[in-house]
């Protein structure tokens, strides 16, 4: 699993979609996966099986798992800049987990093979302070640190106090309001909870990559598969080829099913969400 680098993906989304989606959705998206499961993981009997397995709770790292919180924002809350945010948001996790050992099942209920690239080992299964020692330890702390540098030499701009007032703002308008009315922060303490996610992201990369370092003192073993120190916890007795096909096999099932959802009713709540309430909504194209 990844730690900071769902944090840092948040704003790199944002530079390249500004206004079209809700940096608040985005966020929310990146945590879907793991805030209904992460709880647990540590105390299940078998961590990566319940975490990332199927039977467990893997299917909150698919992506129809984002598609129905998606669908939700667009059919409940009419709002395609939530829709598209916490739809992108969670496909970002899903896609970055599949850099450990235990991989994903992003095509689920389609496919329930896992697809992984085993660039560094899920290590759960040493528990919460272990799992952090492991991932800082790895090339896990690389890929945080990576995303970290991305975000500073290509999409610093969304940390800017303007773009905060001309993108983040009024793609989200009416959520910030709320939080500067609950919180009764004026702009500026709105920008600095803005700008807090970054930083938030960076001291908790310091901080587990410091821990590892000192308090755990476990070797840094930055290469393919590391740490050696702990059980790989591969989900799948497959071969390489055998995950690919499966999980192609899986995609275009998925595929066809996000198309049918679109023509059936998908595409209706997409053009309902564009409409101003209380006007008379255009007719959607049969067919």
């Amino acid at each position: 699993m990844s730690w900071a680098a769902h944090e840092f993906e948040n704003y790199f989304i944002q530079k390249h979609l500004g206004t079209k989606v809700s940096f608040i959705a985005i966020a929310a998206g990146t945590s879907l996966s793991d805030f209904f499961t992460k709880k647990w993981v540590y105390s299940a009997a078998d961590p990566p099986q319940f975490h990332r397995g199927w039977p467990g709770v893997g299917f909150t790292h698919s992506f129809i798992f984002g598609m129905v919180f998606a669908l939700i924002a667009l059919g409940v809350f009419r709002s395609r800049t939530w829709a598209v945010g916490l739809l992108i948001g969670q496909w970002a996790h899903v896609i970055t987990d599949m850099c450990d050992t235990a991989g994903v099942m992003p095509f689920f209920p389609f496919s329930t093979e896992p697809l992984t690239i085993g660039m560094w080992k899920h290590a759960a299964v040493v528990g919460r302070h272990g799992d952090a020692a492991a991932y800082y330890s790895s090339l896990g702390g690389v890929w945080d640190f990576l995303w970290f540098v991305i975000v500073v030499l290509f999409a610093r701009n969304v940390l800017r106090a303007d773009y905060f007032r001309t993108v983040i703002v009024p793609a989200d308008e009416k959520a910030w309001s709320a939080i500067g009315r609950w919180t009764r922060l004026s702009e500026r303490g709105l920008l600095v909870l803005y700008r807090g996610y970054f930083i938030y992201g960076f001291a908790r990369m310091v901080s587990w990559f410091l821990y590892a370092r000192f308090d755990a003192r476990t070797p840094l073993e930055a290469w393919w598969g590391s740490p050696s120190w702990v059980v790989a916890n591969d989900l799948s007795s497959a071969s390489a080829v055998e995950m690919v096909l499966r999980t192609a096999a899986g995609g275009v099932m998925f595929a066809a099913f996000w198309w049918l959802c679109w023509r059936l009713f998908v595409r209706r709540l997409w053009v309902r969400a564009g409409t101003p309430k209380g006007s008379l909504q255009p007719a959607v194209a049969a067919g």
